[in-house]
Order: C-alpha cells, then sequence, then structure tokens
C-alpha cells in the first residue's frame, strides 16, 4: 500500500519525545519504517533557582512538533494528517508535577535536572535498602515534605512530563512500568510500585500529608496495554487546527530510557545499551536483583516490566569535543579550513595508532560533577607524568577512553562484584558517528561485543512509535521481545565488534590509573573555588 494511502486510512503511528533540548515527532508506517518527522527546539529555564519548563512551554512545545510534522506530511505526500493509528508519549525520566482536585499545577516543574533532593533521596535509600536518586520522583515529594513546602497539603495527583502530556491527551492518569519504576520502586513480580515500600513511605510521613502515596501516583501500564483514547479536548491540545479527529488509541506513555532501549533492541536479558553524547548512560537488562543497592546503579524497568541496572554519568562528549575544537583552531589559524565531521574522523581515527593504555596519559572529562566516582563540582582535567607517551594518538585516545571512564567504573559493580552477564550491547548516540572507533572503545570497557546500528540514530521517539504499533498491531500472545527481533529489526544493518584483547587489557590499566587519580579532580574542586 503506498504511503500515502497509509496515512489516510490511519495505517501509521506517532510516537513524540520531550528531550532536554528538543521536542521530536516521528511517524512510522505498519513495518516501523520512519516516513515523516517534526521537531521542536526548546530550552529549561531557571525559575526560583529550579530548573524547569513552563505549562505553556510544554503545550507550545508539542503542537509545534506536530505541526512540524504535519508540514512535512503535507509536503512529501501531499495529505493532510487527520488520524493515526495509534499514538505514544515519551519525555525525560523523573521530576515532580503534582496537581490540585482542580488540576492546577502546584509549583513549576522540577525536572530531573535539580539535585534539591538530594537529602531526601539519601534518607529513602537507607529507609528502603534501595538506591533512591536525587532526581527520582519520589525523592523530590519527600523533600518536599521535609521542607514543609504549603502546596504538598493540596497534592491529589504526582506525575512526570509524559504522564502529564498523556494525561491531557486522553483524561487517563497512567505511565508505562519503566517511567513508574523511575518515580518509585516497582516489585519486579507484580509489576506494581513495591507494597512494602508504600507501607514504609506512608508510615514515614504519617500525620504530615493527607493522602497515602499509592493514591496520588499514576497507575501503572505494560507495554501493548491500551491506555486510553484521545479525547476531543486532547485532540485540541495537540492539534489547535482541528483536523486531527478523536478517538485514536494510545499506548503507555514511557520515559526516555525505556524508548531507547525499544530503538535499539536492548529489552532481552543480558542486552543493554549505551547512548553516548553529552552525558552517557548504560543499560543492562538483570536476570535478578543485585545482592544490595550502589549508589552508582539505578534500578528501574524495561517496558515490560524486567529489572534494568542503569549506569547514568553526567559527562561524556563535552571535553572531548573542547579539544577537537582547539585542534580546529589551529588548523584555521595556518590557513586550513577542516569541515567539523571529518575533523573528527581524522582525530579519532589517529587515536587508534596510540598505546592501548594511552602511553600512560589520563583525563577527566568532569565540566559538571559526576556522582560516579563522587566529584561534586566540574573540574575537567589533564595529567601526565615527565616519562608518558606524549603525542597526539596517546592524547585522543585518552580523551575517548575518558568519554567512558566513569561509565566503567559503574558498570565494573554490575560486570565484575555482582557477576552480571553481558551478551551484547548496543552503542547509539552522537560518540559512535565515526566508523568503529568509539565502539572498539566501547567493547574494550565493558569487555563485551557491541553492536551500533543505522537505525539508533531515529532515537526514542522512533521507539514510542514502535510501542505504539506494537498496541495495535501485536498477535495474540506475541511479546514485545518477539516483535522487535522479527518484525522490526530482522535484516536490519548492524556492525558488531568483539572486543580486542589487546585493548582490554589497555582499558583495565587506564581505568586503575583513572581511580588512583581521583583525589586529583577532587583536590581541583577544592583548592580552584
Amino acid at each position: 500500500m503506498e504511503v500515502s494511502k497509509q496515512i489516510e486510512l490511519g495505517k501509521t503511528a506517532l510516537g513524540i519525545e520531550f528531550g532536554s533540548t528538543r521536542i521530536k515527532a516521528i511517524l512510522v508506517d505498519a513495518d516501523n519504517t520512519p516516513i515523516a518527522s517534526g521537531s521542536h527546539d526548546w530550552e529549561n529555564r531557571h525559575i526560583g533557582n529550579i530548573w524547569s519548563y513552563s505549562i505553556e512551554d510544554i503545550q507550545t512545545g508539542l503542537q509545534s512538533a506536530y505541526a512540524s510534522l504535519v508540514k512535512d506530511v503535507k509536503e512529501k505526500y501531499g495529505v493532510t494528517l487527520t488520524t493515526l493509528g495509534a499514538i505514544g508519549i515519551s519525555a525525560m525520566m523523573h521530576g515532580y508535577m503534582v496537581f490540585d482536585k482542580e488540576d492546577r499545577i502546584l509549583v513549576p516543574f522540577r525536572t530531573w535536572r535539580n539535585n534539591t533532593a538530594a537529602y531526601a533521596g539519601e534518607k529513602l535509600t537507607e529507609l528502603f535498602g534501595y538506591h533512591i536518586p536525587a532526581r527520582w520522583s519520589i525523592a523530590h515529594l519527600y523533600q518536599a515534605i521535609l521542607d514543609q513546602e504549603p502546596h504538598v497539603k493540596d497534592i491529589v495527583f504526582q506525575t512526570t512530563l509524559e504522564g502529564y502530556v498523556h494525561w491531557k491527551l486522553t483524561g487517563q492518569k497512567v505511565v508505562g512500568i519503566g517511567e513508574a519504576s523511575g518515580m518509585f520502586p516497582v516489585d519486579p513480580v507484580t509489576k506494581q510500585y513495591h507494597p512494602h515500600m508504600l507501607q514504609q513511605f506512608n508510615e514515614l510521613v504519617k500525620g504530615k500529608v493527607p493522602f497515602k502515596v499509592e493514591d496520588i501516583l499514576p497507575g501503572i501500564l505494560l507495554a501493548g496495554q491500551d491506555a486510553g483514547r484521545l479525547t476531543e479536548e486532547g485532540a485540541k491540545f495537540l492539534d489547535p487546527t482541528g483536523n486531527l479527529k478523536p478517538g485514536i488509541p494510545l499506548c503507555p506513555p514511557e520515559g526516555d530510557a525505556g524508548t531507547g532501549m525499544v530503538a535499539t533492541n536492548a529489552i532481552k536479558k543480558r542486552t543493554g545499551n549505551v547512548s553516548a553524547g553529552t552525558s552517557v548512560f548504560a543499560m543492562i537488562v538483570l536476570e535478578k536483583e543485585l545482592s544490595k543497592p550502589y549508589p552508582e546503579i539505578d534500578l528501574v524497568t524495561t517496558p515490560v516490566g524486567d529489572l534494568v541496572g542503569m549506569v547514568h554519568c553526567n559527562n561524556c562528549t563535552s571535553d572531548l569535543n573542547g579539544w577537537v575544537n582547539i585542534f580546529g583552531e589551529f588548523a584555521k589559524l595556518i590557513g586550513v579550513d577542516i569541515p567539523k565531521w571529518k575533523l573528527y574522523d581524522m582525530l579519532y581515527f589517529a587515536s587508534e595508532e596510540g598505546d592501548s593504555d594511552c602511553g600512560g596519559l589520563l583525563s577527566y572529562n568532569y565540566i559538571s560533577n559526576e556522582h560516579v566516582t563522587n566529584v561534586e563540582h566540574g573540574r575537567p582535567l589533564f595529567v601526565r607524568k615527565a616519562d608518558s607517551n606524549f603525542n597526539l594518538a596517546n592524547l585522543m585516545r585518552c580523551h575517548l577512553y575518558s568519554a567512558f571512564g566513569a561509565l566503567k567504573v559503574g558498570c565494573d559493580i554490575m560486570l565484575k562484584e555482582e557477576g552480571v552477564k553481558l551478551d551484547r550491547i548496543t552503542g547509539h548516540g552522537g560518540l559512535f558517528k565515526t566508523e568503529r572507533v568509539g565502539q572498539r572503545y566501547l567493547a574494550a570497557a565493558i569487555n563485551a561485543p557491541v553492536t551500533v546500528m543505522k537505525t539508533a540514530g531515529e532515537g526514542g521517539a522512533w521507539g514510542m512509535a514502535i510501542l505504539a504499533n506494537y498496541m495495535i498491531d501485536k498477535k495474540e500472545g506475541e511479546t514485545l521481545e518477539e516483535y522487535l527481533e522479527e518484525r522490526v529489526f530482522k535484516g536490519q544493518e548492524g556492525v558488531t565488534l568483539a572486543p580486542d584483547p589487546e585493548d582490554v587489557a589497555g582499558f583495565e590499566a587506564f581505568i586503575a590509573r583513572y581511580v588512583d587519580g581521583l583525589p586529583i579532580v577532587r583536590e581541583a574542586v577544592n583548592s580552584m573555588k
């Protein structure tokens, strides 16, 4: 069937993801092939010492991204978009959005970026025996209770960004289980909020709030379940032109971690994915629970509720980009104008000529704080001894290794201390744009094969569209894992690199030096105020 006909008949699925700097919309056909896209750039605001996006920003950004998609459809296929097979909404996980009985937001949206709930997270970690990061929704709620914020008494509903948008579109107060697992711990057996921890929290705040926490949290749904339909009000919220018809089904809204897993076919146990850009995170689907909580590891779930160990690091490519820019400036100084992509390729490929342990060089890419290695403020640092093998190849290799340094520290806890098994990991993000190099070094860092697929560049909005299609198109009893393997990724182009033993040994030597040198960067934090 021609694409234009599929669009007219609603044989499509729409995924929309709210990223930190861009809202992206992807329209796919019945085979999950992207056929149109739209986007809207936005930035968080610093409102009263809180990183936030206003309600108006959210609505206008959503409408702008959708309008951009509609324009793309019209230009490519000559069709006005009036219906869809299904819709899915994704966004940055965690954060704090609370509403009163009149559905009014009580305080500006507090995003995952805010570290204001660190104390509450530590106290809840002690109480639950389960790691609760500062960015999790329950930490934000408990911090607001501890701070005796006056709005707390009026809370009747707490949700996240995608939960809010989904609610506006459907009237349903629900989220997908992956997103829910970043709000409050989820029981991997019942696939609902952990009952014992709910009880512990309610006892902790008894007499301080007029509600039980389970009564204000959104309901949990699994991938493939019906999460409501687009209402008349929701259709206008998304498309104020009135062209979009109500009644379109929506799948459970999921966080960017879950959509990243789907977009990289990494929801099967013993698989995972690494997203490497401004920040870097690794997600590994676990076969069993870890033996104890670790501050370096968050526990979330796949969109079907399987437990995932997540290592999230604040720093990845920003310092590396700064060094590449320095070489670009030098090239211009001598009258050579090198395109940015070529400069990256030249320097990355040059790094492969370096020593496997970077010749004794050491760098820390900490533009901002790094909780995994307990560094409180950003202090990018390059260090070498007098007898280090200081040349261009080792310099670039060192900075590329450093991009994965903190990540390896966290992943080593799972892979070495906990004995987590990893058969395959998929890499995606800007660090992998240059062929082979970043992929090779990640394989060395985790000592496992790394696959980079062309489709991974489509990102979370594409993963969300796949989840929407899965809901309406799955066969009887077909699991999400089967759907991805057989109907989305089968035959997809990808390149897999196995770890090179010499690289693995070299990275181990580098990371030992990296860990031993952490007091240097911590002292830089203390002495460079």
